[in-house]
């Protein structure tokens, strides 16, 4: 999609957050699942909005995950979202399911909405049942504000391995209405492409039907959230939800209204931020990796040949180590099961200082300059006829990601 046009109009909110758009508000607080921080948050809407949600591919889902779609099935409504850290309430059979059912139960009564308006979600430990002891007296705790301060304590609250939080905000102008987006996610280990291994959560004052809010979710999942991998695994409980509270009193969007692709582009915009700051903060992480890929047949093709890229151990090990080897890159390229010939590729490896962009290049294996210490980028070009580009992200992998997995319960 050419968003050129669109893109003009959409600015970034750098003081911005989940609370940014007109209607929402947050907070977060330690409950003691945690030892120290904090550690149960709610995102709450003042009227009932529009809401879509995506979720994770892997077969074994969490408690949580099953009570949300069934509260998003219902109405396409939510005003709230219930979230714990520090325990996954996975795997955790039919008392996981009740103590799912019983934060919502309780997230209800608290903020004197319907039941099925609420949504819960838990990040954590897998295997390990719920402390409803503490769980329960904490969602009676929770306030929600609309201050900055408010949503970055929610921000923390959903934090597991993560080292930095990860926000995003953007306005655009729609029908000559003001429209925020804000976004906040958690995400730093067990993370592959196909909706996986993090939380996401993006607010928007814009007037849009739930069927219209979920179709504009998983076309931008599959741009962003779908594009990003630290070190292949699929988790149990990851989902984005996005929730629209209408107050930007545009006209009703979709997809015939002639300022859809600025919806889409500014949601897309804020999804890619908290995606590649999931990626960034990959557990151990000192590089990102980000792969682009122009002049595939379609998007399948690039897609695949990104994000085998993205997520080969060599090539992010090698990224670790500033080594540019750029036969991994081919290697990767060639088992990614798209077709292509070799002789007819181009490849370029582009390094990222703190304070400009330079560029580090090689074409059919010439060697030009050694990587950076801060970024890394890899452009797959095939066919300068097709402009297009596609993206994955990723990260380098560390001897750090090994030490916090190898003792993450202990």
């Amino acid at each position: 999609m050419d968003t050129a046009s669109s893109t003009e109009k959409i600015v970034k909110l750098d003081q911005g957050s989940i609370v940014s758009p007109k209607g929402f508000k947050a907070d977060g607080l330690h409950s003691g699942v945690k030892k120290k921080r904090r550690d149960l948050g709610v995102i709450y809407c003042d009227t009932p909005a529009a809401s879509a949600g995506v979720y994770t591919l892997n077969k074994i889902q969490a408690a949580p995950l099953y009570v949300t779609k069934e509260s998003i099935a219902q109405e396409g409504l939510l005003q709230a979202i219930i979230v714990n850290s520090g325990n996954a309430n996975s795997c955790t059979g039919e008392e996981g399911m009740r103590d799912a059912y019983k934060m919502r139960e309780e997230g209800a009564l608290a903020l004197g909405i319907p039941e099925n308006r609420v949504a819960v979600t838990s990040t954590g430990v897998i295997g390990e049942k719920l402390d409803m002891e503490k769980i329960v007296p904490g969602i009676h705790q929770l306030k929600p504000q609309g201050a900055f301060s408010s949503a970055d304590q929610f921000n923390e609250a959903i934090m597991t391995t993560d080292i930095v939080k990860k926000h995003s905000c953007y306005q655009t102008e729609i029908d000559g209405k003001t429209v925020t987006f804000g976004g906040v996610a958690k995400g730093s280990g067990m993370i592959n492409p196909n909706m996986a291994t993090m939380l996401g959560f993006v607010t928007t004052d814009a007037n849009i039907e739930p069927q219209y809010l979920q179709q504009a979710l998983s076309e931008v999942t599959d741009q962003t959230f779908n594009r990003i991998t630290v070190d292949g695994d699929t988790s149990t409980n990851d989902m984005v939800v996005v929730m629209a509270s209408g107050h930007a009193d545009n006209q009703t969007l979709h997809p015939g209204h002639s300022q859809w692709d600025t919806f889409i582009e500014a949601l897309c915009k804020t999804s890619e931020d908290l995606s590649k700051k999931i990626a960034r903060d990959g557990e151990g992480a000192t590089k990102l990796i980000e792969v682009n890929v122009r002049g595939a047949k379609n998007e399948v093709e690039a897609g695949k040949a990104a994000k085998q890229i993205a997520g080969s151990d060599l090539v992010k090990t090698a990224v670790y180590g500033t080594d540019a080897n750029w036969g991994r890159i081919i290697v990767a390229l060639g088992y990614s099961e798209i077709e292509f010939k070799s002789g007819h590729n181009r490849y370029f490896i582009r390094k990222h200082s703190n304070t400009e962009e330079q560029y580090t290049y090689y074409v059919f294996g010439r060697r030009r300059q050694a990587l950076s210490r801060t970024g890394y980028s890899t452009d797959i070009c095939r066919s300068a006829r097709r402009k297009r580009c596609w993206k994955a992200w990723g990260c380098d992998l560390t001897y750090e990601y090994v030490r916090i997995n190898a003792g993450y319960r202990t």
